[in-house]
């Protein structure tokens, strides 16, 4: 699955992962291969990527926005990135 998540300022990160937990609004939820077609809303929270190998980790702390998962391509529109 290929993941991007943007913010208004930048592109902060682009690449291959196997899984990717985001914080709904509703609650956290994992999005993993062939995903149902969703577009949602994110709350103030982590994004948890897991790298293409299964082992690497990477976590963004986001400021709301949305999210939308259509054939295995995974867009997260975030707020702000908080370092």
């Amino acid at each position: 699955m290929n993941l991007e998540i943007l913010t208004p300022d930048k592109k902060v990160f682009e690449g291959e992962v196997t899984s990717v937990t985001v914080p709904g609004t509703l609650g956290s939820f994992q999005i993993l291969k062939d995903h149902a077609p969703i577009i949602s809303t994110l709350e103030d929270g982590p994004v948890i990527i897991k790298g293409a190998s299964g082992k690497e980790e990477n976590i963004f702390n986001i400021k709301g926005g949305v999210v939308e998962v259509l054939d295995n391509k995974i867009v997260v529109l975030a707020e702000a990135v908080i370092a």
